[in-house]
């Protein structure tokens, strides 16, 4: 399962401590937690722990000077692109030494550079003697870093490398990375919100073998899915047919097939959630009459009887009471027209307007373009994206709008 590290880029600054050891188990739980991993070394690290050790665990070199002083020719370490590659640095173990430096800007080394040019978030995990820890030097520079936004992650009590027993061991990576976690999603906009959404196609059977469907892949919800949970909400995910999957700690999967078991799945959670987005393909019509045997082919027409189904979004737009609701819309004339009469009738927030004459959106792609039409219809109009940005972009909105 996805942690809310999934997809982060985490560049770790190791430095010269006896818990440099720990740091292959560090490398190892940030990368099974998806995130992608890069890691740097103060000169006097390696003498702890191998570069080796550490690429092989993150699948990316490691870095611990400006040059390879062995290849005249190689380029140099550019600690400003590695600072800008991150999304989070942790510097762990964390000495008093480097502190210190931190502290102060000396920038003798790699990791001081990269720290120096990083805009990321920059957590340490401080690693010494009980007598160095308890220094009123060092609690003077704790102070300072965190003045400086830094975030410490508190180190712990035990014994000692001195064999002394008290506060000084670097936290436990399980406990680093759960630190870490919680922090991200403290800060999140949607932590504690509840996120309802509806994707894929649904299939209306004619018989056994046979049904009514369309060529949504699901696709577009699963990525407004994986959005919501890594802006820290709760997200059930009504899903139709589709081959794709999700695996995310925050997101429930609730597969359905037709547009009745769909709607019967809406009724069910729709009260509880703070924001719910109908990006489903949901039939319009079902067969009225479902053969209980294969239908036989036969060399005169065949024709169904159709009946509506129920209009999921419509429901929930009826019953709404503070709940943030999203509509999607897809046109292939008069959009604008037909989405702001859909925004209206069905008493939505937020509409989404997909047009199958854009080149590159509508359905199965990896792509979309949409525009956004608010309640003021107000409209905000996106160039081709991949459907990763498009979600981000909706929930930009729905975040913007939300708070104003």
């Amino acid at each position: 399962m996805s942690s809310i590290l999934g997809s982060k880029k985490v560049l770790i600054g190791v430095t010269a401590g006896i818990a440099a050891y720990k740091t292959a188990s560090l490398v190892r739980l940030f990368i099974k937690s998806g995130a992608e991993v890069k890691v740097v070394m103060t000169p006097a690290a390696k003498d702890f722990v191998t570069p080796l050790t550490l690429s092989t665990l993150s699948k990316n070199p490691v870095n611990s000077s400006f040059f390879n002083e062995e290849d005249e020719n190689a380029e140099w370490n550019n600690h400003v692109e590695l600072g800008l590659w991150a999304d989070l640095m942790v510097i762990a173990p964390a000495t008093a030494n480097t502190l210190s430096k931190m502290s102060t800007g000396n920038s003798d080394n790699l990791l001081l550079a990269t720290y120096l040019s990083a805009k990321c978030p920059v957590y340490f995990a401080p690693a010494m003697d009980l007598d160095m820890y308890n220094h009123p030097s060092t609690h003077e520079t704790f102070q300072k870093l965190q003045e400086f936004g830094n975030i410490m992650i508190p180190a712990e009590s035990g014994e000692l490398a001195s064999g002394l027993v008290g506060q000084g061991r670097m936290a436990e990576p399980a406990t680093i990375i759960s630190f870490i976690e919680n922090d991200i999603l403290d800060k999140l906009p949607l932590k504690g919100q509840k996120v309802l959404i509806t994707a894929g196609p649904t299939y209306e059977a004619i018989d056994p073998v046979r049904f009514i469907g369309n060529h949504s892949s699901g696709k577009m919800g699963i990525e407004l899915a994986k959005a919501a949970a890594n802006l820290g909400a709760r997200v059930t995910l009504i899903l139709g047919p589709s081959s794709l999957t999700v695996n995310h700690d925050f997101i429930k999967v609730v597969p359905v097939v037709s547009a009745a078991s769909m709607y019967e799945a809406v009724t069910s959670e729709f009260d509880t959630c703070n924001i719910a987005i109908a990006s489903a393909a949901v039939a319009d019509y079902r067969p009225k009459h479902i053969a209980e045997q294969k239908i036989k082919k036969a060399d005169s027409n065949f024709s169904i009887e159709l009946e509506r189904t129920t209009d999921i979004l419509k429901w929930m737009g009826s019953v709404k009471k503070d709940q943030f609701l999203v509509g999607f819309a897809l046109e292939t004339e008069n959009e604008e027209e037909n989405a702001k009469n859909k925004l209206k009738k069905k008493n939505l927030d937020l509409i989404v307007l997909n047009s199958l004459n854009d080149k590159g959106a509508g359905f199965k792609g990896q792509t979309n373009k949409v525009t956004l039409i608010n309640h003021k219809f107000e409209i905000k109009a996106f160039e081709l994206k991949t459907k990763t940005a498009v979600a981000q972009d909706i929930f930009n909105e729905i975040n913007e709008l939300r708070n104003a």
